[in-house]
Parts: C-alpha cells; sequence; structure tokens
C-alpha cells in the first residue's frame, strides 16, 4: 500500500470493511464439504427465491442484452409510482438500495460533516459517510431497538443526515411506527432524514412518511428488491423522496446504473402480490418456529420483525466456524460491535432444523 500513501484518501484506510455472508462454493472448497449439503442463513435472503413471473422476466430480458438498458428505468418507475403511491419524479431507482445510499454521500456528505447513527446499525451508514470525509455519530441503542430520543440529541448544527432502519439489521427490531413519524418530524430542516426500509414489506403495516415528505420535510425512503423479493442477485432497490432531492442524486447516479435482466424481474415481481403474500406468511411462521426453538435452548434473542433471528451464543466467531464446519452457515456480528452474537437468517423449515442442531451441538461442545 506504500506506493499510494501520497495519493489514497486517509479516509479509506480508516473506515471497517463490508463482510458479506460468506458464498456456499466458498465454504465448500474451504472445508471439503459437498455444497449440496450446505445451507446458507448468512444474508437474510428469501428461501423461497423470487416470484416465477419475475424470473421468467428476466430470462426473456437476456434476449435483448446487446442492448442497453433504459437508464431512467421508466417502465419501472411508473409502477413503482403506483405501488408506493408517490409521483414518478419523486423515486429514483439504483444498483441496490446500497448505491442510493452512497449517492446520498456524494450528494450530501462532505469533509467533516457528521451524520447519526444508531450504533450497530447497518455498516453500510458508517462506510458511506467516512468515504465522504463525514463523521459517524452513534448513539447506543437501549435494549437493542435504537434509540430515537438519543439520536435527536445527538444532532448539531454540523449534523448533515441521520439513517435510521426499522427493522434494523442486524438486530431485527423495530421501532414503533408513531415513535419514528415523530422522531422525523421533530428533525431540523437542515437534516435529511433516511430511513431504511429494506426490510419493510415483512411488517403487516409498516410506518408511512409520505405525508412528511408532502408537507416538505427532508424525508428520503428506501427500499429494496433483495430480501423478500429474493432478486439478491440482480442487485436493484429504489428510493423515494422530495423530487428536487431526487433531481440531485441523479446528477450524481452513473448512467445505465441498472441493468435490463434486473428492471424486467423487479417489474413482474410488482406485478405477482400473492408471490409476495406467501412470502411473507411463510416468513412468519419460520421465524416464530425458529425462535421458539431458540427460546428452549435457554439463550437470549432478539425479538425479530424481520426475516432472521440474532442469538448470543457467548462466542460469535467460535460458534460461526463451529456451525460452518457442520455446513450450515451464519453470521458473525462482530464487525458491528456484537461479539457474543450471530445472526441466523429464516430458512425453509429443514434448513431452520439444521441451524439449530448445529446450534445446539455448540452449545453442548
Amino acid at each position: 500500500m506504500s506506493r499510494y500513501n501520497n495519493m489514497v484518501k486517509t479516509e479509506l484506510l480508516s473506515q471497517p470493511v463490508y463482510q458479506p455472508g460468506k458464498p456456499i462454493d466458498y465454504v465448500a472448497r474451504d472445508l471439503g464439504l459437498d455444497p449440496n449439503t450446505i445451507v446458507k442463513l448468512a444474508s437474510n435472503e428469501n428461501p423461497l427465491g423470487a416470484s416465477p413471473l419475475g424470473i421468467a422476466a428476466g430470462k426473456a430480458a437476456i434476449e435483448d442484452i446487446h442492448l442497453y438498458p433504459d437508464s431512467g428505468c421508466y417502465e419501472l418507475v411508473k409502477a413503482l409510482s403506483s405501488w408506493c403511491g408517490v409521483e414518478m419524479d419523486q423515486l429514483i431507482v439504483g444498483n441496490g438500495s446500497n448505491e442510493i445510499l452512497e449517492l446520498i454521500g456524494h450528494a450530501l456528505i462532505g469533509e467533516d460533516d457528521e451524520v447519526v447513527i444508531g450504533q450497530g446499525a447497518f455498516i453500510v451508514y458508517k462506510l458511506v459517510t467516512m468515504l465522504f470525509g463525514g463523521k459517524a455519530v452513534e448513539v447506543p441503542t437501549l435494549e437493542h431497538r435504537h434509540d430515537l430520543n438519543g439520536m435527536r440529541e445527538a444532532i448539531t448544527s454540523r449534523t448533515k443526515v441521520v439513517f435510521l432502519a426499522s427493522p434494523d439489521n442486524p438486530s431485527g427490531s423495530a421501532n414503533a411506527n408513531q415513535d419514528i413519524i415523530d422522531f422525523a418530524e421533530s428533525l431540523p430542516d437542515s437534516v435529511l432524514f433516511v430511513f431504511d426500509g429494506a426490510y419493510s414489506e415483512y411488517l403487516d403495516d409498516p410506518p408511512d412518511l409520505r405525508p412528511l415528505i408532502e408537507r416538505g420535510k427532508p424525508v428520503f425512503c428506501t427500499r429494496t428488491f433483495s430480501k423478500i423479493f429474493g432478486l439478491a442477485g440482480l442487485r436493484i432497490g429504489y428510493g423515494f423522496g422530495d423530487p428536487e432531492l431526487v433531481a440531485l442524486l441523479n446528477r450524481a447516479r452513473e448512467p445505465f446504473n441498472v441493468n435490463a435482466v434486473a428492471q424486467a424481474a423487479a417489474l413482474a415481481s410488482l406485478e405477482d402480490r400473492q408471490w409476495l403474500d406467501d412470502c411473507r406468511k411463510a416468513n412468519a411462521q419460520g421465524r416464530t418456529a425458529l425462535e421458539n426453538r431458540i427460546s428452549a435452548l435457554n439463550i437470549e434473542y432478539i425479538k425479530s420483525s424481520a426475516n432472521f433471528v440474532t442469538v448470543r451464543v457467548g462466542n460469535g466467531i467460535e460458534a460461526f466456524e463451529w456451525m460452518q464446519k457442520d455446513g450450515v452457515i451464519a453470521r458473525p456480528l462482530a464487525p458491528y460491535g456484537m461479539r457474543e452474537w450471530i445472526r441466523i437468517s429464516v430458512g425453509k423449515e429443514y434448513e431452520n432444523e439444521r441451524a439449530i442442531a448445529s446450534l445446539t451441538s455448540y452449545l453442548n461442545r
């Protein structure tokens, strides 16, 4: 790295590195396991996969991959306008919602600006902040739930952005809808409130921040097709807010940032509401069963509103490695400051049983 010492941005060297869930093939090669016997419950993916309509549309779009995609995602934005109940000029589509979070950094976060986040929140908030020279102000949680009063008190004249997810990742906890709305309403107009709704579709009644946007509050919401829609491999997400802010984000957006296959699959997935309902119900049942099995082990876990359960196991890295040797990939949470915890995604019934059996063997080692 010494060759680039005089060229590299110093903030890049000090920021943490995002560590994704380990792929099945990687684990199989590393441990000499049959990939067909490995269960991956590390990345909160939908175990039922994508909508058949979405898959069919994606396959059909392959036929025209010699053409550039629609850079403005017109048809998808039109459908999302109806889906979200906002105008088309209030929407932006990205290469996963992560890209949209980064666009916030491009547009708003500069050197020495402050960004308020919950301690242990989705690590990309901190990465984006530090990448653009900002300072991440982390507010400790209360009983694994974001302390909205504490976050409000952390705001100063240097605060540019507040990031909040509910349900949260990696805890799975959710703040009450009205508390989130009141929090957003209480923020000064000089601060952008970014509400990350990556897991909103798992809620029967997610918080609705559109009235605040309509009244001119600086509120921006992000969503993803990676979770309940099952399109994680295509990397597509979106956000909505004030048209003026969206126009600014589009100035920072790369052209053709969302590929044609992703656009087609996402558009068709929005039409398959029955699939979405079935996935939501299956997740609720699987999550309850998983939490019941974990509870029977007499260990602490965080009550979840998403598609995963976060469990206190004593030594997260050790438990992760033990389970991985059993062919079960979980997620250690040391990068989030939760060294005693692992996160287990809700899988199919047999996958959940494999996870519980492996976790039990670790606890009884």
